[in-house]
């Protein structure tokens, strides 16, 4: 087991890279069995990671958060458990958004919110939950409701910090405003940019931010050619043939950079990103160990300012083809 860099996300302590187990679902990046699954979280583990971040609506019926809480059996005193509520439930509050998907079904009712958290529990082997989320607001109901009712169960004892994932900076501060937020979850990348009055409401308030997506579904971390039939990013504009030429042929003076100083060019997205912020981490995911290894060890990275400045001049001529909004 080796250790990484540390940082915090409000007073809670984690790696300043975590894991992100959406990939871990099946029909995401094509199949997966669960125990190749369980190897690549005890692989994160081992590598240093500390915060797991999955959700109750990867994967059927708590798919993910299971698999999650098999490759925890043993190490649990290790991971920071972070996962998310509300999404693709029964009696869901459907509505359009500009994702790629086209469609939302979520339910944040207060009522239901302790159910969801016991069966998570449940899932996940653990009496607590480090890190609970509200998946995506949800319209038909007041945000601050939502909180309430995960500041009942972190007074009870079932969760020990509030997170926001999906949200707007003014809805992060109505939030913090019913109970401190230790962490905002968004998407951030090299192709995709962190809503500016979403990031100054992070730190005005002193929450810190998981960048969910930090590889751009995988296309920062080196030249995507062509997707299996059933991966879930023939979903997203960014991956048509034709926006995918032009987009690797716009990303190719970012690859030479990572040449340059001698990384992979996940790595150089993963360390520009740790390098904007003292309270972003990353949430990268993957499947195969060594990937895995090489993604956590960005964190030792350190970018001269020089290289700082190269890497922005390089990345305002990369303006991506195609919507890169994607569900997490």
């Amino acid at each position: 087991m080796t250790s990484l860099p540390q940082r915090f996300l409000g007073d809670l302590e984690t790696s300043a890279i975590g894991y992100g187990a959406m990939v871990l679902s099946p029909g995401m990046y094509g199949e997966i069995d669960d125990k190749r699954a369980i190897s690549a979280v005890r692989a994160a583990l081992d590598e240093g990671a500390t915060l797991i971040d999955t959700s109750d609506g990867y994967g059927t019926d708590g798919h993910n958060e299971r698999v999650i809480g098999q490759a925890l059996k043993g190490r649990r005193d290790r991971a920071v458990v972070a996962t998310k509520f509300g999404f693709r439930v029964p009696e869901a509050h459907r509505f359009p958004v500009s994702y790629s998907f086209g469609e939302l079904a979520v339910n944040a009712e207060p009522k239901y919110v302790r159910g969801y958290a016991e069966q998570s529990l449940r899932n996940l082997g653990t009496e607590v939950i480090d890190l609970y989320y509200p998946h995506f607001p949800d319209p038909e109901v007041p945000l601050e409701d939502t909180v309430g009712a995960v500041a009942d169960l972190i007074r009870d004892g079932l969760v020990r910090h509030l997170g926001l994932s999906n949200v707007t900076a003014e809805q992060l501060r109505r939030a913090h405003a019913v109970h401190p937020v230790a962490a905002v979850q968004t998407q951030w990348s090299m192709w995709q940019p962190v809503d500016p009055a979403l990031h100054t409401a992070a730190r005005d308030l002193g929450i810190g931010i998981v960048a969910w997506s930090p590889l751009g579904s995988g296309f920062l971390a080196g030249q995507v050619d062509a997707l299996a039939e059933n991966d879930f990013r023939r979903n997203i504009s960014r991956f048509d043939e034709a926006n995918l030429k032009a987009n690797n042929d716009r990303y190719a003076p970012l690859r030479g950079i990572a040449a340059d100083l001698g990384l992979l060019p996940g790595q150089l997205a993963l360390a520009w990103l740790l390098h904007q912020d003292d309270h972003v981490v990353p949430i990268p995911g993957s499947r195969t160990p060594a990937h895995i290894a090489e993604n956590l060890s960005a964190a030792r990275v350190d970018l001269h300012p020089d290289t700082l400045a190269r890497i922005d001049e390089a990345l305002a001529g990369f303006t991506p083809e195609g919507t890169g909004s994607l569900l997490t």
